[in-house]
This record gives structure tokens, sequence and C-alpha cells, in this order.
């Protein structure tokens, strides 16, 4: 089992002002699966993703990655499972200005002790002719498969998605959703997506859906299909 979460729960604000976001969660996720998280604003999707990766702190509930549990470790703990284990890759691409696409990738491959190969993973993200550009030269298409492959490179067990496709047009996402399901087949990377995007369901191997911070489905994806044959994005 790649990630089990069992009764989480947070919590934000004070007093008459506290509003609770996870309402005892509980998913399972299998190593090697893409799975999405849907849901409506504030129904407390990338709250969940956030904690996962140890990014906020849940006020209850436990959360086990690869058999290592880790809502109980400290900030030093949480900084080397992060290092180890995890690739983020959010809306806002987050690239290094003033360096190339290639040493953008490189700023993640040192913290790895067993990378990528990184002209395989150029190539195989398209980014060859690209690879001496600034990200001001690029476009938006283009800086997230940067940013996908500077997630990669340190070859993650888990990769989380926050909304990886919402800054992008139709086209572009498509090409984007298709370079994931090409990087799920290669490398075999657990993928989490978190998404607003309803038709990534139909090309994942698992679909859960958060409504006001509970489990409203959690399912396997019988009848999956590629990206390339979702409907209009």
């Amino acid at each position: 089992m790649c990630l089990e979460v069992k009764d989480l729960k947070k919590s934000y604000g004070q007093g008459e002002s506290r509003s609770q976001v996870l309402k005892g969660i509980s998913v399972k996720i299998e190593e090697g699966r893409m799975c999405v998280i849907l849901g409506p604003s504030g129904s407390g999707k990338s709250t969940l993703l956030n904690i996962i990766g140890g990014l906020e702190e849940a006020d209850a509930g436990e959360i086990q990655v690869f058999g290592t549990q880790i809502d109980k470790m400290k900030p030093r703990e949480l900084l080397e499972y992060r290092r180890k284990n995890l690739g983020f890759v959010f809306q806002f691409y987050n690239l290094i200005p003033n360096l190339t696409v290639k040493e953008n990738i490189q700023v993640c491959q040192y913290l790895s002790g067993e990378p990528l190969e990184l002209e395989e993973l150029i190539q195989t993200l398209g980014l060859s002719e690209h690879r001496d550009k600034m990200p001001s030269q690029l476009s938006g298409g283009q800086q997230q498969r940067c940013a996908i492959a500077r997630a990669l490179v340190k070859n993650p067990k888990l990769l989380l998605c926050d909304e990886p496709t919402g800054a992008l047009d139709s086209v572009t996402s498509r090409e984007i959703l298709t370079l994931l399901e090409t990087i799920n087949k290669t490398y075999g990377t657990t993928m989490l997506i978190v998404t607003h995007n309803t038709a990534i369901k139909d090309m994942v191997h698992q679909v859960i859906k958060i409504r006001d911070g509970q489990i409203a489905e959690d399912r396997v994806n019988l009848n999956r299909i590629s990206a390339a044959e979702l409907e209009e994005l």
C-alpha cells in the first residue's frame, strides 16, 4: 500500500470562527496508481494533499506513506520524508527565473541519492530543445513540463499534483495529462491529483470525491480511457 489515511481531521480558526475542513477522512491508495481527488472549492481536497505532503499538520488521525507513519513526525523528520519520498507539482510553476530549464531541474536532482537520469528525463518530457532557455522564454505548458521534470528527477515514490492544469488552456492541459500518463507507465510513479476538472476522473485508476470535508465517493475506475480520449477539457 502506498498511502493509507485514517480518520483525518483538520480545523482552522478559534472559537466561534472555528471551521472544520476535514471531518474524518479515510482513504487507501495502492502503489503505482493514478488517483484523482475531486471536490468544490472549500471541500478540503487541497488541505488533504498538503497534510499528506507534510506541509500542514492534522488535528487528529493517522497517515502512513509506504508503511511509514508521518503524522507524529517532527519538522526535521518531515523535511527528510519530503526529500526522499515526494515530488510536488502545483498550478503555478515556481521556477527559478534566472536559471535555465536544465538548471531548474538540477536543483532538485542534487536532493536525491538516487535521481533519475537527467538527459533521459529531459527527452521524455519533450524539453530537449528548451534545455538552455530561461522560464520567461517558455510557454505555460513548457514551464509546467519543466516543473514536472523538477519534481520527478528526485525519483519520488509519490507525486502530489495540485491543479496541475489549472493555469493552462484545453489543448495544453491534454498534453500535460498525456505526459503524466506516460510518466506513470514509464516510471510506475504513484500520483495523487487534486483538481476541479472532472474529465480527469476518466483517465485515472482511482476516483475520490470530497464534499464538505468528508468522502462522498471512493471507487476504482474499471473503464479507464487515455488522456487523448478525454472529453473536451
